[in-house]
């Protein structure tokens, strides 16, 4: 079981602008060594490849990277769909409002959990108008304070437009949000 001190700092490194270096310093304080805090470091850190529950290519979705406009930008997203759709037949669907971290595997692996429910589900990339979530999640963190915050809920409106506007989906349409997604919309104006 890891110390409760571990857990809290891993907190304010997911959740404060807490740089990796000075997180691993004070990682490595707590745990007595370096290699004591490098040994400790994957029970914290998100391994995205053992942790997907529903994989890209599964039977009965289909996944695509899409593009919708925005608030005077062109969105980027992650779009998945349930295959069992018959002509004519409507399905609801849910937008996935994803971390700090910008749109990574695990927000992707979110959408095709929705998909494969029955639904049909976007995750928006909250971070197009700064070019996109970077490969790099620590880069990805720094960018939300830039974000224009009428503008990115003008963005996630157009998301709504935008699943409304396929020919699936029947107009009802619902948000997930997680860690900076699950901010009230009303905290972003």
């Amino acid at each position: 079981m890891l110390d409760q001190k571990i857990i809290n700092l891993f907190d304010e490194y997911t959740h404060a602008p807490l740089k990796r270096d000075e997180f691993l310093r004070r990682l490595a304080k707590l745990t007595g060594s370096v290699a004591a805090a490098m040994t400790v470091l994957p029970l914290l850190e998100a391994n995205y490849a053992n942790a997907a529950t529903i994989p890209e290519h599964h039977t009965g979705i289909s996944a695509e990277d899409i593009t919708y406009p925005g608030d005077n930008v062109t969105m980027k997203g992650y779009l998945v769909k349930p295959d069992n759709i018959k002509a004519g037949e409507k399905r609801g669907a849910v937008i996935v409002i994803h971390e700090n971290r910008g749109l990574n595997p695990h927000i992707r692996d979110v959408v095709r959990r929705v998909a494969a429910a029955g639904y049909i589900a976007l995750a928006p990339d909250a971070l197009s108008p700064l070019g996109g979530t970077p490969a790099n999640e620590d880069e990805a963190r720094g960018l939300f304070g830039k974000l224009d915050t009428e503008q990115n809920l003008n963005n996630f409106l157009k998301g709504f437009d935008y699943l409304k506007s396929l020919p699936e989906s029947n107009g009802k349409t619902a948000a997930v949000g997680f860690c900076w997604g699950g901010a009230s919309p009303t905290s972003w104006q």
